[in-house]
């Protein structure tokens, strides 16, 4: 099999992986730039950090490489719009869309996100396609309501907790009883 074919492959199961939405959010010469991402994940708790993979021909890399602070936007179910905005590659505005204000770095942030963490950039990693950029974050704003847009098969969705009637139950639920 062709790489090329095992990449077209490797589409599919990837599409099944259910992700968090994040709007990934910096700032160069005082103008605002930002991208939908599904690819973040925490790295350490010592120190807290996380990572944030960003394709190379996408229109934030060059931004992201020359940058050193980014905010990752962790969006609430009421942001299908804002998500849609910052994925939209020819949006004149993608910033209209939420409530967006800058931190003490000028580094904007979505005031109702789920959760908004202003990250230091520590390291940048070339892979395949993309490359992986990693934060330390050095701030935290958490919403309290809980209710986290996720995306799945080219889909948005909300987490949705299992029915809590004891392991047994939920073992035969998942057929594993």
């Amino acid at each position: 099999m062709m790489a090329t074919d095992l990449g077209e492959q490797f589409r599919a199961p990837m599409r099944r992986f259910p992700s968090t939405v994040s709007v990934i959010s910096t700032a160069k010469d005082e103008r605002r730039h930002g991208m939908t991402a599904t690819a973040v994940t925490s790295v350490s708790l010592n120190p807290p950090s996380l990572l944030v993979c960003v394709n190379r021909s996408g229109r934030l890399f060059g931004i992201m490489e020359s940058c050193h602070r980014f905010c990752v936007n962790v969006l609430h179910v009421e942001h299908v719009a804002v998500s849609r905005n910052f994925a939209e590659p020819n949006c004149p505005d993608r910033f209209a869309y939420g409530e967006w204000h800058d931190n003490e770095h000028g580094i904007p942030y979505l005031l109702d996100a789920q959760v908004a963490m202003s990250c230091v950039k520590s390291l940048s990693v070339p892979h395949g396609s993309h490359t992986v950029f990693f934060g330390n974050v050095e701030e935290i704003k958490i919403r309290d309501d809980i209710s986290t847009l996720l995306y799945q098969n080219g889909d948005y969705g909300v987490f949705q907790p299992l029915a809590r009637e004891g392991d047994a139950s939920l073992a035969q639920l998942v057929g594993w009883g």
